[in-house]
């Protein structure tokens, strides 16, 4: 696995799910274009796209991949299992994003988002034969998977197809030993079948750069955002950390803190795991808006955003501020009512997450009113 580590410089990945956005709503492209410069100028070159992620393959081909030269940058891609049917298979997915990027080959292909409800498609449309073919004919250089589940189904994967080199897995503090996420404990299967880790939500979604001081007090003059990239990044075994960077600033924060990049020492540890007791006595929803459960809501509730002004409320000096926001996106049309929510749940069967989100829309309603 030793190429793969020499492959990627840096340990900063430019995770091209969360881009700058201009006054239209639309991804800036001379915004992701400039960061995109600077980011490879600095010595980094990890860049992550998805199939799913709308509009990001596009604006990779027009920010980076038409601009510049092809061994300044590695681009991972991801095929997504669950759009795929009898007439959209595994080949005329890729064959669309190579379209899409410009690209005649990925450095890194993932299965996308494996676990149990995934599984099936995967294995119906042979997509794990499917890249060692991509790979055989030089189309990828190296195949893996986005995960999540739990530590067991984790092992079982990773025992029934060895072929795969390395893991995207969720892995931040506050996960670490939630029962649900269980990032703690799909690291160490990760480790025991010895694959090279991509990790993303380093920072919950931007959860855990967005705290109130009262909660970050032991982190004294850090900030939140560094404290949980370093215990990512800190971690043996990690390629690359992803970071969902929609500001230069956070760019140029980012990468003075990879270069060079320092482990937490023993006592940032316990500021860490102070700061994670205080999150978790506020009961923080830790929804990372990955925005999986808007598509197929029948009443366009905005479950991310209202979650967003959940958290707000719960850590904010200002409690007023996320229900005057709540009101305002109601009346503008951006979402429906969270009490218009007539328990589906085909929110909670597509949540990473594993959030109890109708039960959580009702006591959106109840707090934002």
């Amino acid at each position: 696995m030793d190429d793969l580590y020499q492959l990627n410089k840096g340990k900063l990945g430019f995770g091209l799910m969360r881009l700058p956005k201009d006054g239209s709503g639309r991804i800036d492209l001379r915004e992701t274009s400039a960061m995109a410069d600077r980011f490879i100028e600095k010595g980094f070159t990890y860049f992550d796209t998805a199939y799913v992620y709308q509009g990001s393959e596009e604006i990779f081909r027009e920010a980076i991949g038409s601009r510049q030269p092809r061994d300044s940058y590695t681009i991972a891609s991801k095929l997504a299992g669950w759009a795929l049917a009898d007439d959209f298979r595994p080949e005329q997915m890729f064959e669309e994003q190579l379209r899409r990027t410009g690209l005649d080959y990925f450095d890194f292909y993932l299965l996308h988002n494996v676990k149990t409800e995934h599984i099936p498609f995967y294995d119906k449309y042979d997509a794990w034969s499917f890249c060692m073919k991509l790979k055989k004919e030089g189309k990828i250089r190296h195949f893996g998977f986005s995960f999540h589940d739990t530590p067991e189904v984790l092992d079982k994967v990773l025992t029934e197809h060895p072929e795969a080199e390395f893991v995207q897995l969720q892995i931040n503090y506050l996960d670490w030993d939630n029962p649900k996420v269980q990032s703690g404990g799909i690291y160490e299967i990760a480790r025991k079948h010895e694959k090279p880790i991509i990790i993303m939500e380093p920072v919950k979604g931007g959860l855990l750069s967005n705290l109130q001081p009262k909660i970050t007090e032991p982190f004294g003059e850090a900030t939140p955002a560094s404290m949980a990239l370093r215990f990512a990044a800190g971690l043996d075994g990690v390629l690359a950390v992803l970071s969902g960077m929609s500001t230069m600033a956070q760019l140029e924060e980012n990468i003075n803190l990879f270069d060079p990049l320092e482990k937490l020492r023993e006592n940032e540890m316990g500021a860490v795991k102070a700061v994670k007791k205080r999150i978790e006595d506020l009961q923080v929803i830790g929804c990372t808006s990955c925005r999986y459960c808007t598509p197929g809501c029948p009443e366009k509730i905005a479950i991310p955003d209202i979650f967003k002004l959940l958290n707000d409320e719960a850590v904010m000096n200002d409690k007023e501020k996320p229900k005057s926001e709540y009101a305002a996106m109601i009346k503008d049309g951006k979402s429906g009512r969270a009490s218009s929510c007539i328990k589906c749940s085909k929110c909670e069967k597509v949540c990473p997450q594993k959030l109890p989100i109708r039960e959580l829309l009702t006591v959106a309603e109840s707090r934002l009113m």
